[in-house]
């Protein structure tokens, strides 16, 4: 049975060969690799190993510290991520579109499962953008600090069991809305950008490693596990939000000069770079100080300050909120990216695909930043990072599957980038995701649920009728008419 055999099926797939044609104004193409390694290296490299590090080591009042073992939580959250970007390679070289897993779903699968990914994306992607700048707002208070200002707790932190005297995030909110600005300038503005903030935070992490690998203090690796090996993997669930970045990367492939050919090789260089910088990074920081005194909001901060090198301290601080805003910029870049290619694709009201004259969907630009910017203001770090996992696991599960699935039925299909080992690396890359979805509380999985059941309602009562693929939708009149302003 063709694709189009049952155009009125939930099931109904989007031709492959529909994924080279822009329908409408389309994006600006402007990225070539290295700004496509960068946005990857931006994404993967920020808050994760900023503030999760220390988060996961020293623990918190509902998960308790795993101390060395951090590292084990990195390397296994690697493991799962590194499969599933050899699935994201292969399907970004044979599908340069706007949209990353929604699209390949979308594609393998169908659109009902395309529709649940893409979904899924837009509330994961901005709940991302949120982390990251609570994250950032923790190191612009260590940097306060260490010039002798105190930001009290009411405007810098949620309320929490461990902050009593939270309100807002205001540093938290305010940066969302920076970045959203900067994105909404065009993407060559933000490609610039990118590249100079990554080539920062590169160096910043090589200059943590290089000063502090002379002040590690081999008594803090003992004990090297302090819990048992469960707490290290739900730590994996939890830094999993460390170890991806280049899926958001790769909803820009429109924007790329040559996606078919850079898409797959950023993606992989871009996990690369980060993975050997995360195990060093891990193991200098709690080999300078015992994970038990680590501060969870600033750790590297803290750890420098532990050794009488407050300045670098401060240093470190003031660099770590300037170079995880590239963590929120490819995210904030991957929510939108998400939503124009469904409202382009008729299951989202066409008005969010309205692009102005720099080819910029200014309206969900916006939309998310304000969303972020929302839950970063209210919201503790765990809650939204773990929120931000599941659906991200789940995402990688499914490109997993679509990328097997697509190789058996589109064998001859051309491709820049073959994976190898097929479909062994694939089903390590869905069993693993799925293990460490388990790993994650359960309120974590209702609110997930929770989501997806008004994703289903806005599907069935909108997207299902508006959709292009369907011969009677109202939008097809909008197939070859212009949607810039």
């Amino acid at each position: 049975m063709s694709q189009l055999a049952n155009p009125y099926s939930i099931w109904r797939r989007k031709p492959v060969q529909d994924v080279d044609e822009e329908k409408g104004g389309g994006l600006l193409r402007s990225l070539g690799l290295w700004q496509l390694t960068a946005i990857g290296v931006g994404g993967i490299i920020g808050v994760g190993i900023f503030t999760l590090a220390g988060v996961v080591a020293h623990g918190d009042s509902g998960n308790p510290g795993v101390g060395p073992a951090v590292v084990i939580s990195f390397l296994v959250a690697g493991l799962a991520s590194g499969a599933a970007a050899l699935s994201y390679a292969e399907f970004a070289g044979m599908i340069p579109r706007a949209g990353s897993a929604y699209t390949y779903g979308y594609v393998a699968l169908g659109e009902l499962v395309g529709w649940f990914i893409g979904w899924d994306l837009l509330l994961e992607y901005i709940a991302i953008v949120a982390v990251v700048a609570i994250g950032i707002s923790g190191y612009f208070s260590a940097f306060m600090g260490g010039i002798g200002v105190t930001v009290p707790d009411w405007i810098s932190s949620a309320w929490t069991p461990d902050t009593p005297h939270g309100i807002i995030n205001l540093p938290a909110v305010v940066v969302c809305l920076l970045v959203t600005w900067i994105l909404s300038r065009g993407s060559k503005s933000f490609g610039r950008f990118e590249l100079v903030a990554v080539a920062v935070k590169v160096l910043l992490i090589l200059g943590i490693i290089g000063i502090g690998m002379f002040h590690i203090n081999g008594s803090n690796f003992v004990p090297f596990m302090p819990t048992s090996f469960g707490p290290v993997l739900g730590g994996a669930a939890t830094v999993f939000f460390a170890v991806f970045g280049y899926d958001a990367m790769s909803t820009a492939a429109e924007e790329a000069t040559d996606a078919k050919k850079h898409m797959p090789k950023a993606i992989i260089l871009s996990l690369i770079i980060a993975m050997v910088l995360y195990v060093m990074a891990t193991l200098v920081l709690t080999g300078m100080q015992k994970y038990t005194d680590l501060n969870p909001n600033s750790a590297f901060a803290s750890a420098f300050d532990s050794v009488g090198l407050p300045t670098i301290a401060t240093i470190i601080a003031g660099f770590a909120v300037i170079s995880i805003l590239t963590v929120m910029l490819t995210f904030l870049l991957g929510v939108t990216r998400v939503w124009y290619a469904m409202s382009r694709d008729g299951l989202l009201p066409k008005w969010f695909s309205q692009t102005d004259k720099k080819r910029v969907p200014q309206r969900v630009t916006w939309i998310a930043g304000g969303a972020s910017a929302v839950l970063a203001g209210v919201l503790p770090i765990r809650l939204v990072a773990d929120l931000t996992n599941i659906g991200i696991l789940a995402a990688f599960v499914v490109v997993c599957i679509a990328v097997i699935v697509l190789r058996r039925t589109k064998p001859d299909e051309p491709r820049t980038f073959r994976l190898p080992f097929m479909p062994v690396v694939p089903a390590f890359g869905v069993l693993a995701s799925l293990f460490l979805i388990t790993q994650l509380h359960w309120e974590t999985w209702l609110r997930f649920a929770i989501w997806l059941i008004i994703g289903l309602i806005v599907y069935f009562f909108y997207g299902r009728q508006h959709s292009l693929m369907n011969p009677d939708s109202p939008r097809h009149a909008a197939l070859s008419a212009p949607v810039s302003d």
